[in-house]
């Protein structure tokens, strides 16, 4: 997916990175780049490794020193978004409570991508192809243990305290649930309304 986030915030910035850093980066974006256009036009299935590496003008050899398989290439971002939620976390400002910090980061990272052109094309692309769907559901897996690891060193509890796995699931599920929606930021807003006051606000009088 092409990155449309903004900039990172005050929680995740990044050193800065020397030239050598920038160029692999830039060749990491462009074999993505290659591979997500090849992709949407001719079908996951349809389009070869090799094919990725001539439309990136890059070798074989170069494209694997980038990304381990060929699933990966439509999810070139993964580490940065591991990188980001425990960040997020770990990095928030002083005072700022954990929820608050993971509300602010899905409005800065995800309502970009929601409103993306590019975005329905994407989400169809692997919806449509079963080993990215595969290889999608194990990604938010990582996502969820990198976070709900995040979580609980930050509370001071055990690794696989059930609350802080709970509540990093429910939290990378509001892309999903945010989808399609005529506002995704208010969309966001009310979901973390409600996990930060429960089902019981809702059916409050008024």
């Amino acid at each position: 997916m092409p990155d449309t986030s903004p900039p990172p915030g005050p929680a995740e910035a990044r050193p800065p990175v020397g030239r050598r850093e920038r160029k692999k980066a830039a060749t990491r974006r462009a074999i993505a780049d290659a591979a997500l256009a090849l992709f949407l036009e001719h079908g996951f299935e349809r389009v070869s490794v090799r094919d990725v590496a001539e439309r990136a003008d890059v070798s074989t050899t170069t494209l694997f020193a980038h990304f381990p398989s060929k699933e990966s290439l439509v999810f070139d971002r993964e580490e940065d978004i591991d990188a980001r939620l425990r960040d997020c976390v770990r990095d928030r400002p002083e005072g700022q409570s954990v929820m608050e910090a993971l509300r602010a980061h899905a409005l800065r990272s995800w309502i970009p991508v929601a409103t993306d052109p590019l975005g329905e094309r994407y989400l169809a692309l692997v919806d449509g192809t079963p080993a990215l769907r595969e290889y999608g559901e194990r990604m938010w897996m990582r996502h969820a243990k990198t976070l709900g690891g995040a979580l609980a060193r930050e509370l001071g509890r055990e690794p696989d305290d059930l609350a802080c796995a709970a509540l990093a699931r429910f939290v990378l599920e509001v892309p999903v649930l945010t989808r399609g929606r005529e506002d995704p930021g208010a969309s966001v807003e009310k979901v973390f309304d409600l996990l930060l006051h429960g089902w019981e606000s809702e059916e409050a009088p008024g």
